[in-house]
């Protein structure tokens, strides 16, 4: 038994496995891989030894290949920055008709649709901000989105434009001319802030994390759970002013983990107390009876833009 196993031939396949596999290696190249030098089995040897399969090539990996065509393009960072500047107005744009449509069709409260729209516009919008290159242009050009929303209000508050479903969604009492205040302030305020901030700076976090997140959750939980009011300001609660603060330091703080991810800010704690200062000091000012006489939408930024000068 062990004298007909001797004489095996190890380097003969497998008869049922014939039609499909060759034989792994001739019998011509054992002697030469044997007698040759360890040192020379190397990668760049193009034989590769492959249990189970016929011998094939390795295959060797050209660094200075040239990209596709479409990925040449996004490498020219004017044209990478417009494509970012269209895809976030179309984002933007999308985001304005699907509230517009909840709005015309009542499937929610219009002033809590109104405050949907405030948070989340703004802080989808900076989510979009990493697709910009980091120079001026890339400020200049992410500041048209809402730069363009500026103009709209200016159109729909003046009656020159008429767009019903826009007016209801951004609106209190869906006055077109309500678009004038609040509305205008805050696509000011976002403008500003790419211009002047960018990603690259934590006041410019504050400053839309408080208007939107904070500003935003406010209104909704103060309306909901506002039964303690706060005694200088009865049109202001204990709830809404809280909601303010964890609201815009949560977001604010998200953000600067977000933007750390692509190396436009280095996340710190003292970042984070800066934000919890900045919050505080934004709700102190929405809950004075000034804010409510101005607008918060202007007077929330400027303190965020105001209290971030001084902390980061």
């Amino acid at each position: 038994m062990a004298a007909s196993t001797a004489n095996v031939n190890i380097l003969t396949p497998i008869p049922s496995w014939s039609s499909r596999f060759e034989p792994l290696l001739p019998r011509s190249q054992l002697g030469s891989i044997s007698k040759a030098p360890f040192s020379s089995l190397s990668a760049s040897n193009t034989t590769t030894i492959s249990f189970g399969s016929r011998p094939r090539q390795t295959r060797v990996l050209n660094r200075d290949a040239k990209p596709p065509a479409a990925t040449m393009v996004l490498e020219n960072p004017v044209v990478s920055d417009i494509c970012a500047t269209l895809l976030s107005g179309c984002i933007a744009l999308s985001m304005f008709r699907v509230w517009g449509e909840t709005a015309k069709r009542g499937l929610f409260d219009q002033k809590l649709n109104r405050k949907l729209v405030h948070i989340s516009i703004g802080l989808v919008f900076m989510l979009c901000w990493p697709l910009f290159s980091s120079g001026h242009r890339g400020a200049i050009l992410a500041s048209l989105v809402p730069g363009i929303n500026i103009i709209r209000m200016l159109l729909l508050g003046r009656g020159i434009m008429k767009d019903e479903a826009i007016v209801k969604s951004m609106s209190r009492h869906g006055d077109y001319r309500e678009l004038l205040k609040g509305p205008l302030y805050y696509a000011t305020t976002i403008t500003l802030a790419c211009i002047i901030y960018w990603r690259t700076s934590p006041i410019s976090i504050a400053a839309i994390c408080n208007l939107c997140a904070g500003d935003g959750l406010a209104d909704i939980i103060g309306r909901r759970f506002g039964g303690a009011k706060i005694p200088y300001n009865r049109d202001k609660s204990v709830a809404g002013s809280v909601a303010m603060v964890s609201g815009g330091f949560l977001a604010s703080v998200g953000y600067m983990y977000y933007f750390s991810l692509f190396g436009f800010v280095r996340g710190s704690w003292e970042m984070v107390l800066g934000f919890l200062v900045a919050s505080l000091a934004s709700a102190l000012v929405e809950s004075l009876p000034i804010s409510t006489e101005l607008d918060d939408n202007l007077t929330v930024p400027l303190t965020s833009i105001l209290v971030g000068t001084l902390v980061f």
